[in-house]
Parts: structure tokens; sequence; C-alpha cells
């Protein structure tokens, strides 16, 4: 009997992390530790960017931070994306060299806290993690195939949701699934101690640690086991997937549909995040609030994992895509209505739980629906795209002064109406009408 749930694929993932003779035990180890250097290094950045400044400093520091991220994307998409797809003993190579990297950037800029260099070295630890994002979405079917090929598993699940461990055949969201997981609770911990570092001992104590743990991301990443085969992905797909993927390289309607609604939904959560941020340094607010509200949203992400590993059988995942964007609409509208600290977080939490269950609904669209040879290069697309709109909706509360209630009611009203023209024009491109 399959086992479903929160508390299963806790369970599944915890061991799947211990069990280090596997592929995909070492994947997640790596994306464990990565997922808590990242957490490190962001803890650092608000330490020193935003709580140390007076309000008007801390926007205009942000600001210029924010609009820095965007370049990365155009260093990983076109150019380490190909790159990435040439070689699949390869991307565990450029995997450890993104950790390498942060070791000696966050090394750099705990020296740099108050120097114009902590930009340019914030720019190269985005790009490296970006770096690590898009090749872990390569690496994970790679991962899979390995430990299948090595197990010769027999039990074949359609929902591909994990039961007995590594082990069992599954379907790629069921890897994406433990791992975002793993990844929350990470950055949990990770979270906690960087906060407790950073009250007691400075920012740079907090990036003196990421660096450390960036070393053990180092080693954990050389010993990615290599793949089972390793096949270009031109290779692997027929001419009429290689003629499909040029004239469509988003994929299928339904695949560029689902892609414009997650990307709305990472729109979302950037500008909530901002809002929120700057709503509080507004109001005064005690760091509690700020410790409360990212409570919230990983515990809201957690929940939003386990519903969507209990609902995906009898939802598709179009559905659970479209019912995540229209209740983060629904959500802000409640909010709106009360624009009170408490209100700000409850919503904190059901935004973490509405974007977990839109992005495994959407990797499961692209998974189903892009052909095999073809789907590294995709997923490369699509995180940058996601990030994009994630990064523009950041921008906007920085840029531009917001109540919580306008606020709320502008990201109710952008949810709503972009889950209904999801809902409407899936539907016509579906139907050809």
């Amino acid at each position: 009997m399959r086992r479903r749930g929160l508390a299963s694929l806790t369970w599944a993932s915890v061991q799947d992390l211990f069990d280090q003779s596997t592929a995909f035990g070492r994947l997640a180890l790596v994306h464990v530790v990565m997922m808590a250097g990242d957490t490190l290094v962001t803890v650092s950045l608000a330490g020193s960017l935003f709580f140390s400044v007076s309000p008007t400093e801390a926007k205009t520091k942000v600001l210029a931070y924010l609009l820095l991220t965007i370049a990365p994307f155009a260093v990983v998409s076109p150019i380490l994306g190909p790159l990435i797809d040439r070689s699949a003993n390869g991307r565990r190579i450029i995997v450890a060299l993104s950790a390498g990297v942060r070791v000696v950037l966050c090394w750099s800029m705990s020296q740099h806290l108050n120097s114009f260099w902590l930009f340019p070295e914030a720019f190269f630890v985005l790009i490296s993690s970006k770096l690590y994002g898009v090749t872990r979405g390569a690496l994970v079917p790679e991962m899979a195939r390995t430990d299948q090929f090595r197990e010769h598993a027999n039990d074949v699940g359609g929902a591909g949701w994990p039961s007995e461990g590594i082990s069992q055949v599954r379907g790629f969201a069921g890897f994406n699934a433990q791992l975002t997981l793993l990844g929350t609770l990470s950055g949990i911990l990770a979270g906690s101690l960087g906060a407790t570092i950073l009250k007691t001992l400075g920012a740079t104590s907090v990036l003196v640690v990421a660096a450390a743990v960036f070393v053990l991301g180092t080693v954990a990443s050389v010993r990615l086991q290599r793949p089972a085969r390793v096949v270009r992905d031109d290779v692997l797909m027929t001419p009429e997937e290689r003629d499909l993927q040029a004239l469509s390289p988003l994929g299928a309607g339904e695949v560029t549909w689902g892609l414009s609604a997650s990307a709305l939904m990472r729109f979302g959560v950037g500008f909530a995040t901002f809002l929120l941020a700057f709503g509080l340094r507004r109001d005064h607010a005690g760091l509690e609030w700020f410790a409360y509200a990212l409570s919230a949203s990983a515990l809201g992400s957690l929940l939003g994992l386990g519903l969507v590993t209990r609902v995906r059988n009898q939802l598709a995942e179009s559905t659970l895509l479209a019912l995540a964007v229209l209740a983060t609409g629904v959500g802000a509208g409640v909010a709106s209505r009360h624009p009170t600290l408490i209100a700000q977080t409850v919503l904190a939490g059901w935004l973490g739980l509405c974007a977990a269950v839109a992005q495994p609904s959407f990797d499961a669209i692209t998974q189903r629906l892009v052909p095999t040879g073809a789907q590294g290069r995709t997923f490369a697309r699509f995180a940058v795209r996601q990030q994009l709109l994630w990064v523009v909706g950041a921008l906007i509360p920085v840029a531009i002064s917001l109540n919580f209630g306008v606020g709320d009611q502008f990201l109710s009203l952008v949810m709503l109406v972009g889950g209904v023209v999801y809902v409407v024009g899936r539907k016509v491109s579906y139907h050809g009408i």
C-alpha cells in the first residue's frame, strides 16, 4: 500500500538522505547543505543591508541588490544552460565548483560588509546559487535513472510519490517533493542558527559559518555518483521531438500556460515578501514578527507539500495550479480587510502553502509533457523565468511605499485576474477555440 501525506513523505525523505549508497541520497545531502548555506547568506545580508541601517537607507540598498539579482539570469540561461546539458558527468563538477566558489566569496564578503565590494561579491554568489539550482534540475532525472538501473525495481507507481524509499521507481515529481521538503527543513534549521549568530556575534560571523557550510557542500558534491548512462539530450529525442522542441522551446500549450501561472505565483511570493519586510520596518515591529512570519511561511510550505501528496491523485496538476493561484488572491483579499501584523503573518503562511502546492504541480506538468531529452534545458529556462518574476514582484514594494491594505489589494487583484486568465486560456488552448 502506498503511504501518503506529510509524515510519510518526511520519513521517506529522511531515510533517503541518510542512505548515502544511492545516487539520490547523495544529491539530497548536497541539496540540504546548499540550502543551509544559502539561508545563512540571506540572513547575513538581511542583517547588514536591512536591519542595521535606517529604513530609507535599507530601501536604497535592497533596491540596488534586487536590481543586481537580475543580472545573473543573463549569464545562467544562455551560457551555462547549454553547458550543463552537454555533459552529464560534468554536472556534478559544476555543482562542486558552484559550492567551492561560494566558500571563497562568503569569506571575502565577511571582510567587506561595509565596502562597495559587497555588491559584486553578492552578485557572483547569486550566479553560483542559480547555477546550482539549474544544474540540480538536470541532475534529478539522472540520479533517478541511475538508482533505477541499479535496483531494477519493479514497483512502478503512477502517482510518482515515495512508498518504500529510493529503491522504488517513482516519478520525478516525487524526487522533487522530497528535495523541496528537505530543503525547507534545512532552511528552517539554518535560519534559526543564523539568526542566533547574527544577534550574538554579528553578520560577519554568519558569513564565516556559511563559508564553512559550503566547504561541506563542495565535498558532498564531489561524492555525487556518476549517472548510469551518459547520453546527450538531443540524442535521446526522436526527430519529431527535436522538430517540436525547435518550434516550441517552452513545450506544449499546457506547459506554456502552466509556466505563466507558476511564474505569477513566484511574482506574488516576491511581492508579498518585501511588502511584509518593509511594512514591518515602517511599523517599527520587533524582530520577533519577522521570525513569526518566517515560521508561518515554513509551516505553510510543509503543509502544502503534505496536501499536494494527498490530493494529486484526485485532482489534475493544472487544477491544483489554478487553485493555488486563485487561493493566493482570495487570501490576500481577506488580509487586505484586516491589515494587522497578525493578518500579515497568517498571509505569509497561506502563501507558503499555496506556493508549495503550485510548484510541484507545475513540475509534474513539465515532466509529463516535455520530452525527456529536452527536460534539462527546459527546466533551466523555466527556473530563469520564474525567478525573474520573483525579482519583479519584489521590486514593486521596495520602489513604492505601500501599506499592508493597499499592497494586499493589489496582490489579490493580480492573482485573481491571473488565475482566471490561466483557467480560461488553458481551456481555449486545449479545445482549440
